[in-house]
């Protein structure tokens, strides 16, 4: 095993451990770690990617449906258009995308540097989401009429996050549950792991069609970070979640920066 390969397996406990303990966030490491930690190819990584943060989110939800904190209704108003474009992202528009993207002469932009750059994109968002660190207050939906419409539609757009970088997008899903659905904070967490776990599956569905699988390191690797799931569980009654997220978004940030500099490098 390569010192890089180590690194990722030990990263892969990172992940189980952040979601574990702030119900979110540690998704956004996956690609990473499989492009610069195993040398897999960045579109391969996305598919992987929607594997590992499915079922350790499902692992996550599991507890919060026993709890009763998932709004069934608003998940089903949110999800079933974002099940539909993230499915329809994974098994035709990104085997569509162009390669390269754009040429300009003897310049030229890959397709896996593409969605590499897009991703480093996604990562400073959801890294300032997670450094501003500020709870969203129930806005539009406060007089109990949730917005199902513009949660439909918002649905559908996290769906096509999911599908082209293969990160959950919980970062985005959180504020739209509280806005338009007037959840209160717990739970639109408890939700938006659901419906990112269920969004990683369908979205691996439409890559099953055209993409082989290596179980023999992808199921290591989940388990590693299902284990990190239940240690963030345990380590969250006595870990402030709101700094711990503060502080892994400054990590995110960097890596984010790391990717932007070895793809222009």
């Amino acid at each position: 095993m390569t010192g890089g390969a180590f690194l990722g397996y030990l990263a892969a406990l990172l992940v189980g451990l952040v979601i574990g303990l702030a119900g979110g966030g540690g998704s956004i490491l996956t690609v990473p770690i499989f492009v610069y930690g195993f040398g897999i190819s960045p579109l391969l990584a996305t598919t992987y990617s929607l594997f590992v943060v499915g079922v350790t989110s499902m692992v996550g939800s599991v507890n919060h449906l026993w709890q009763g904190r998932v709004d069934l209704r608003t998940t089903l108003a949110f999800a079933l258009p974002s099940f539909l474009s993230v499915y329809l992202s994974r098994r035709f528009l990104v085997p569509a995308l162009p390669d390269p993207i754009v040429r300009f002469g003897d310049t030229y932009l890959a397709k896996e540097d593409a969605i590499l750059f897009f991703f480093a994109f996604v990562m400073v968002m959801a890294a300032r989401a997670m450094i501003r660190n500020q709870k969203p207050e129930q806005g539009e939906a406060r007089d109990g009429r949730p917005r199902y419409g513009t949660l439909a539609l918002d649905g559908l757009a996290v769906g096509l996050l999911t599908g082209t970088i293969g990160a959950g997008g919980g970062f985005l899903i959180v504020p739209m549950l509280v806005l338009l659905a007037g959840l209160p904070i717990h739970r639109a967490v408890a939700t938006s792991v659901l419906i990112i776990a269920v969004n990683s599956f369908v979205g691996l569905l439409g890559d099953l069609q055209h993409t082989r699988l290596n179980w023999d390191f992808l199921l290591p690797f989940t388990g590693l970070s299902i284990i990190g799931i239940f240690l963030g569980m345990y380590l969250a009654r006595f870990v402030a979640p709101d700094q711990l997220k503060k502080g892994f978004g400054w990590f995110v940030l960097a890596v984010a920066g790391y990717i932007i500099l070895k793809e222009v490098m």
